[in-house]
């Protein structure tokens, strides 16, 4: 870089250019003032040389340069477009081949931390869990800090941590980085850009991050307004969106006026017309209507139904109650949950709930309002297209395109932390027979009504369930370990796990379901001062990547539960019987869902086709529309799937009678 020279300073004053020192102007070897008109300099300022031609919609092109501008202590790179700045920069770098048209006014004003270290009073609007947000905070360590508050040491460590983090990102000049796109936008103020954001129409954004990048660029559109936000890269937001004080995950959407407050969004969050309070939201969680309101809860792969409700507060000490929805759990139109209280893994709510549920431990349920009262219907959803239909969708509707993810997801339908609720969720459900009867018609349980018949198939389904768990378990380990195997004490040997780490409870850590045992001894070591962020990010990373290998020893403890004996013991007939109890389960519940699919088939879905002909032409709309049963993909894919289950069923059968005593 070096200064102006006397002609290049002339030529800058002809074109309207003033600065209170010229000599505090330094520019590039190749610098050519004809492309700087209108500009007003102060303080210390940078400009790179102005080569290229942006082409903007409608196929206008301009040139790059700075036009009808003040710029305060601004560094301009190479080859970018500033035009018509109706206040000023100030105290901004700026990278090459970016664009900035029609802003208010972009300003670093004093020292900033750019949204790194903001509380967000998550879960509890009275206070009590403060999250601070940082920029690279994931749904693992936001779930550690928001729900173990029973370790306030080991929290106040983290909280230093990451204030250590938020010290390092501050500073007294900001950063937009390469190929942004910034066009007819109000203020920023003490933001950070990262490379090819495109920012077009917000109204305000203040305090914040935007870590955009080549791979995973940030969209930000017409009338959104932002504070106190850290937004992660392949955000997109637009339409008048409202987000204050609020982390947002890699991938998320917020559209159509959405409006979230003091909460945590994670990967592929998707908010459209509601709003959001106070909540810790997961991978997935996702509403698209008008009227919804999530406020005060833990979700994640929600799905939340048009006008669902909460409350979180009875008019006495303020909004201090909490709720939990544990992953894949559904609202439906109009649902209403009054807070606290606790919705187990992919269950179904529908209706007005008042009486502070708590089904946790029995999941894949049905909860609906009846009279008032809310009845369970435990384990019906195992058997509907629904439920495979969402544990399908999720890993193809992954918006993440940054190489650098920060949420592991873990997408299992069937893993330990489901299968051990459904394993306690059985042995409640005969207790309450064994107390009450069997005869009897409607059994008690927290809050809730079982009726008779309900429980009696709740206990089939969480045993099919359980059954064909454990088989896939054991198919997959001896499939692992097939090349090793050659003799049954090869067999027996192979199925000894390599270590005890897995048995045990499980816990899901927002998308990372691994053995609570392992992320004890992490947070010991937190406490302990013994690991740093980058630490913890990997020791979470390891968890999610020896998954499988966990899960395999909390099968493996189940099944010598299962079985009566140690599992490196276990006997040939033993081993067939688990696989043929896991080839029926499968098919059995195969043909569950295939006959709840059938009925989105039926005469009942027809209604509304054919609206002005007979019974013929009903079905041949319908048809033209949906199609036919017989041929639907999803129809096709579990037919498909019983028939790949009975064949891996009878090869692991083969495999087991070849094998040499």
């Amino acid at each position: 870089m070096r200064t102006l020279n006397k002609e290049e300073i002339k030529q800058l004053q002809v074109q309207g250019c003033t600065a209170e020192d010229w000599s505090r102007i330094r520019v590039a070897d190749q610098f050519d003032a004809q492309f700087v008109v209108d500009v007003r300099f102060s303080g210390d300022c940078e400009l790179g040389v102005f080569r290229r031609e942006f082409d903007l919609p409608g196929g206008l092109k301009v040139h790059s340069g700075i036009r009808h501008a003040s710029l305060h202590n601004v560094v301009v790179g190479d080859d970018c477009h500033l035009y018509n700045i109706h206040n000023y920069i100030a105290n901004y770098h700026i990278g090459r081949n970016t664009c900035i048209e029609n802003v208010n006014a972009i300003l670093v004003d004093g020292r900033s931390t750019f949204g790194n270290g903001v509380r967000v009073p998550v879960m509890n609007e009275g206070g009590g869990r403060e999250i601070p947000i940082f920029s690279e905070l994931t749904a693992s360590l936001a779930y550690v800090l928001t729900l173990y508050r029973h370790r306030p040491q080991m929290i106040q460590r983290l909280e230093q941590y990451i204030d250590q983090y938020a010290e390092q990102q501050a500073s007294e000049i900001g950063f937009i980085g390469e190929n942004v796109r910034i066009l007819n936008c109000g203020s920023i103020k003490n933001v950070r850009i990262g490379d090819w954001a495109q920012i077009a129409g917000t109204s305000r954004l203040k305090n914040g991050s935007i870590n955009s990048n080549e791979l995973a660029p940030v969209k930000l559109g017409s009338g959104v307004k932002c504070t106190d936000f850290i937004i992660c890269s392949g955000v997109e937001i637009s339409d008048s969106t409202i987000v204050d004080k609020c982390f947002v995950g890699q991938g998320c959407i917020f559209d159509k006026h959405y409006s979230a407050g003091e909460s945590l969004f994670f990967s592929n969050c998707q908010g459209m017309h509601g709003e959001a309070c106070a909540i810790f939201a997961g991978p997935y969680t996702v509403t698209h209507h008008k009227s919804t309101l999530l406020i005060a809860g833990m979700f994640s792969f929600l799905n939340a139904g048009s006008g669902s409700n909460q409350s979180n507060h009875m008019y006495k000490l303020g909004p201090i109650h909490q709720g939990v929805a544990e992953r894949g759990a559904k609202t439906t139109s109009d649902s209403y949950l009054l807070w606290p209280s606790k919705i187990g893994a992919f269950s179904l709510v529908m209706g007005r709930h008042t009486h502070h549920a708590d089904t946790s431990d029995l999941p894949f349920s049905y909860l609906i309002e009846n009279n008032s009262e809310s009845y369970l219907v435990p384990g019906a959803n195992l058997r509907t297209v629904g439920t495979i239909r969402d544990a399908q969708k999720w890993p193809k509707r992954d918006n993440r395109t940054d190489k650098d993810l920060l949420d592991l997801i873990n997408f299992n339908l069937l893993s330990p932390y489901t299968v051990q609720k459904m394993w306690k969720g059985r042995e409640i459900l005969e207790e309450l027979q064994q107390i009450s009867g069997e005869n009897t018609e409607e059994y008690g349980y927290k809050n809730c009504k079982i009726r008779n018949s309900s429980l009696v198939h709740g206990i089939e389904l969480y045993s099919i369930g359980i059954r064909k768990f454990l088989g896939n378990s054991l198919i997959s380990r001896m499939e692992k370990m097939k090349d090793s195997i050659h003799t049954w004490a090869d067999l027996q040997q192979a199925l000894v796990p390599q270590s005890p780490a897995g048995e045990g409870e499980w816990v899901d850590l927002a998308g990372l379901i691994a053995p609570r045992s392992e992320v004890s001894n992490l947070l010991d070591d937190i406490e302990a001062g013994k690991v740093s962020l980058t630490d913890i990010r990997q020791r979470f990373i390891t968890m999610h990547l020896n998954y499988y290998t966990y899960e395999w020893a909390w099968a493996a403890e189940k099944l010598e539960s299962v079985i009566g004996r140690p599992i490196g013991q276990i006997t040939k007939e033993q081993v067939l019987a688990i696989i043929h109890e896991w080839q029926e389960a499968v098919v059995k519940l195969d043909h569950m869902v295939y006959n709840d699919a059938r009925k989105e088939f039926d005469l009942n879905s027809q209604t509304g086709f054919g609206v002005d002909g007979d019974a013929s032409q009903q079905r041949a709309d319908f048809e033209s529309v949906r199609g036919n049963f017989e041929s639907n993909s999803f129809v096709k894919a579990v037919l498909e799937h019983i028939d790949r289950k009975k064949a891996l069923g009878q090869r692991a059968c083969a495999f087991i009678e070849q094998i040499q005593r």
